[in-house]
């Protein structure tokens, strides 16, 4: 049977004493007395069942166990205080923490991100995924979703202004050519994403096509993953005109038809109206809906 882990703080006054050999130089490290210190030393080889260090007229000196032990103590601590460092910050009251959509993610907000570091380079940045969770992050300051815009507790502010723009690969696999039209989509596989109300049925109604079978086909519950499929050609994916922009300039995805079709779905940006908004997340804030203003009017001009 293991024995239990002894408290950390025991740990922490072995392993500072141990550098020092000095129980009362430990104690001044550790702002805690000298006899604390010796206290804590004493439960420890209680609980360990032997001496870590021997008594000597000045300081003390660590017996074999003790020099056994210290390795593996010091590099836990140190571990610990690494992780805690990595995860939580040094400065918490600088760290922004935004629960994104992952295809947004990718796509529109990564490209643009080394502008916001340039200009608030004292600010720290923490992303988490909203794809397998629905609901509100307590934890997080902002969080990027998709949809109408009409969600309780929150401010949206409006990041997107798509139209719903078929992609494909310039040559889809067993070098199949482009579909010329959308009356050619019956013969080629329709890439679905889970979640979206305007999918392929939407598009292909407001376009027009009533004939075609918008339900086969491959679903997938990311775009970016129907993207990514759709540029290996594996078949259509219905995007979104904000998202292909790079695949799309890039050459790998090609917009095979002149058909678009506005979209009432968007992406926006929530702001908890629970909590007080902290001047650093006011910064990336106005930064992101300056972005969003920026490709906006970018677009009109086209």
């Amino acid at each position: 049977m293991k024995k239990r882990l002894p408290p950390l703080n025991w740990l922490r006054a072995f392993e500072a004493s141990a550098r020092h050999l000095n129980f009362t130089q430990a104690a001044t490290e550790l702002h805690m007395t000298q006899a604390a210190v010796s206290q804590q030393i004493r439960g420890l080889e209680t609980k360990l069942g032997c001496a870590l260090f021997k008594r000597l007229p000045r300081g003390v000196e660590l017996t074999d166990a003790g020099r056994a032990y210290i390795p593996g103590v010091r590099e836990s601590i140190e571990k610990l205080a690494l992780v805690t460092d990595e995860v939580f910050g040094k400065e918490r009251n600088h760290t922004l923490t935004l629960r994104v959509n992952l295809v947004f993610f990718n796509t529109w907000l990564a490209p643009r991100l080394a502008d916001f570091r340039a200009r608030y380079p004292e600010i720290d940045l923490r992303f988490t995924s909203n794809i397998w969770v629905a609901g509100a992050d307590k934890e997080a300051d902002l969080e990027i979703s998709y949809g109408k815009g009409t969600w309780s507790g929150c401010i949206s502010d409006r990041l997107t202004w798509d139209r719903l723009i078929p992609v494909c690969s310039p040559l889809l696999l067993n070098n199949q050519p482009p579909p010329a039209a959308p009356d050619d989509l019956d013969n080629y596989t329709l890439l679905h994403v889970i979640g979206y109300e305007e999918g392929w049925g939407f598009w292909l109604n407001q376009a027009g096509y009533y004939s075609i079978d918008a339900s086969q086909g491959i679903h997938f519950d990311s775009l970016m993953t129907a993207m990514e499929m759709a540029a290996q050609g594996h078949g259509v994916a219905l995007s979104r005109t904000s998202l292909a922009t790079n695949m799309l300039a890039s050459g790998r995805l090609i917009a095979p038809f002149k058909q678009r079709v506005v979209t009432s779905e968007s992406f926006f940006l929530t702001t908890p109206t629970d909590k007080p908004i902290r001047p650093h997340v006011e910064a990336f804030r106005s930064w992101i809906i300056e972005q969003a203003q920026q490709l906006r009017s970018q677009l009109d001009e086209q």
